[in-house]
């Protein structure tokens, strides 16, 4: 078999199996529109969030999407994802809903040491858990996949919360082939994923396939960081450099985004898709081990989080 046409093999193969994740990924946007009452759909302006939005244009257009657009603000984000999420909403003509983690800092129901300082991150749960009792949200649709993280690895596409907002790992609904158990009582709710099965490969695919923009950040420009502890520290007025440390300029991007306070960048030239494919396809470091840093406060980090509500 000559070079091109295993190329063409390659290709064809790589679209079948992108035909088949999004296939899955709308079906299962759809039962949620079928089996929940008010749903939700989570959305921050990341790559993950993004691809859902293609998703379900494609599970519901040409009419409206039916459920609104959520994001839960912590008022620590990078700025060019907040003007991306915005401008995508409203390019796209739906709803979006906002509530951010410093209302709930004044209305006492988030306490941190330093509320200037101190991540945010984990706070978000609080302020997600009053979202859902403020609009009576039954199912909140989300991008998180298996492949990130071990916690989300073991988590189910429909994902069971309590009246309380919990997870419990040890009480998860079976999930034979396609059939979902979507139902819940008053005060209960379901986090859904319908690209669980999807890689961060599989994510870079299909934003190159279906062409899909993105905040500029997740593609390689100049920063100012600082090492630290393995992970490259943007340097920013809530993550500065401490006694002893240097700050270098480096060429980097962004593999996710969230909080600035604890998410960090990674040492790229990658400036295009095609180019952070490639880099994706040989890295060895899953998205938020290279570059979270409350990922690495303990082995159970993520795990303990998603038992107190977290996405």
């Amino acid at each position: 078999m000559n070079t091109a046409v295993e190329q063409l093999f390659l290709d064809n193969a790589s679209s079948r199996h992108l035909d088949w994740l999004e296939s899955e990924a709308i079906h299962i946007m759809r039962e949620v529109a079928a089996e929940c009452s008010n749903p939700a759909l989570l959305f921050s302006g990341g790559k993950d969030s993004v691809v859902l939005l293609r998703i379900a244009e494609k599970a519901f257009r040409p009419g409206k999407f039916p459920f609104p657009l959520v994001h839960i603000d912590t008022g620590h984000n990078f700025p060019e994802v907040i003007s991306f999420r915005d401008q995508r909403a409203a390019e796209l003509g739906e709803k979006l809903v906002v509530r951010s983690v410093e209302d709930s800092i004044k209305r006492g129901t988030v306490r941190l040491r330093n509320p200037l300082t101190d991540s945010r991150n984990a706070a978000q749960a609080v302020t997600l858990l009053e979202t859902i009792e403020e609009f009576k949200f039954d199912a909140c649709i989300g991008g998180a996949r298996r492949d990130e993280e071990k916690a989300r690895a073991k988590e189910r596409i429909f994902s069971f919360r309590d009246e309380f907002g919990q997870w419990n790992p040890k009480a998860q609904r079976p999930e034979l082939w396609d059939l979902y158990n979507t139902r819940v009582h008053p005060g209960e709710n379901m986090r859904v994923f319908p690209i669980s099965n999807w890689t961060e490969l599989d994510v870079w695919q299909y934003i190159a396939r279906e062409k899909l923009a993105l905040p500029p950040i997740y593609f390689a420009h100049e920063r100012q960081v600082i090492p630290r502890n393995g992970l490259l520290v943007p340097l920013t007025d809530l993550t500065p450099a401490k006694d002893g440390e240097t700050v270098e300029n480096r060429i980097v991007r962004f593999r996710t985004v969230g909080d600035i306070s604890c998410t960090c960048p990674v040492a790229s030239d990658a400036a295009s898709v095609e180019a952070i494919i490639a880099e994706t396809a040989v890295t060895q470091i899953t998205e938020r081990g290279a570059t979270r840093m409350d990922d690495q406060t303990s082995e159970a980090s993520m795990e303990k989080r998603k038992k107190e509500g977290y996405f």
